[in-house]
């Protein structure tokens, strides 16, 4: 491509293109309403919530069942955990 067949192709455009008038503000895209953030944002908080918590409750009971099956497993019969009264 030459020079002389590149340079109509650069007038094509920046005719197509209208340039701002001086003084004027550009235009800014739209911004996003604020209020669908919040709701994305706190259903996730809530999910997150939710998810540590049943990870919390999972983690405890596991590690009940597991010293309680490490007792029944080392040959003793009085495994279950007294509580004491209040």
């Amino acid at each position: 491509m030459s020079k002389s067949e590149a340079k109509p192709q650069a007038e094509s455009r920046a005719e197509s293109e209208p340039e701002p008038e001086p003084g004027a503000k550009p235009k800014s895209p739209p911004k996003p309403q604020s209020g669908d953030n919040r709701r994305g944002a706190i259903a996730g908080l809530i999910i997150a919530i939710v998810i540590l918590g049943v990870g919390w409750w999972l983690a405890r009971d596991l590690t009940s069942a597991s010293k309680m099956q490490d007792c029944l497993m080392s040959g003793r019969s009085n495994c279950n955990v007294i509580e004491p009264a209040r």
